[in-house]
């Protein structure tokens, strides 16, 4: 494995070219292996466990952007534009609760973990559940998974940008009806899956009016 290097300049200048581009030039496409990379970034994301429980839906098919329309209020100019749209899925209770069939494979056959230490480890993650979060809901536990593949939203994001690519993630959809149209158009269990966010990858049409604005450094950390 090789040690990164990538100057810190090139880091920070990467987000401060990101931006939440709100139209895209739809003449220009990002190519499969570049999207590829970006997915890939997501792929190898960190999650709490280790569990990765999450889902991504690339949508390309005119049609099925159509359709997302009339759910997703911040989304059409993007889905009229943008080269790749992705659909955020996290796990559900049925998913990622301790007993969970989902988690015993993860540990099994993806972690290839021993039996005393998935013996362990589901203690640990039950206990997790239980005690130290109270994730004694659905919806909490789905708000948990959530949480996780925001992760990878992130990294998505700046990988792009660290290789020029536009994105804009967005929340403005009516997540209900959303999954009522997952589940009869996309083919998403969604006893299994609920929608977290959906994003848009492209190339601006334009570079934005206006610099980032962010409250005061030190107003964000404290050191003790």
């Amino acid at each position: 494995m090789i040690t990164p290097n990538i100057s810190k300049k090139d880091i920070i200048n990467a987000f401060q070219f990101r931006h939440a581009t709100k139209e895209f030039d739809a003449t220009k496409k990002v190519s499969d292996a570049d999207m590829d990379f970006i997915l890939e970034t997501a792929h190898l994301s960190p999650s709490s466990f280790g569990f990765e429980p999450w889902h991504f839906v690339v949508v390309q098919d005119k049609e099925l952007r159509e359709a997302l329309k009339p759910v997703a209020w911040g989304a059409p100019l993007k889905l009229d534009t943008a080269s790749h749209f992705v659909l955020g899925l996290s796990m559900k209770a049925p998913m990622v609760k301790h007993d969970a069939e989902y988690i015993m494979h993860m540990m099994k056959e993806v972690k290839q973990l021993p039996a005393e230490v998935i013996e362990m480890y589901s203690k640990f993650y039950r206990e997790f559940q239980e005690r130290d979060f109270d994730l004694d809901t659905d919806k909490k536990l789905f708000d948990w998974s959530a949480k996780q593949t925001y992760i990878a939203l992130g990294n998505m994001m700046t990988s792009a940008a660290l290789i020029g690519i536009d994105s804009c993630p967005i929340e403005g959809f009516h997540q209900e009806n959303a999954e009522a149209l997952l589940k009869g158009k996309f083919g998403v269990d969604t006893d299994k899956y609920g929608l977290s966010f959906m994003t848009a990858f492209g190339y601006r049409k334009a570079d934005p009016e206006f610099g980032k604005s962010r409250r005061n450094f030190n107003d964000i950390v404290t050191w003790k």
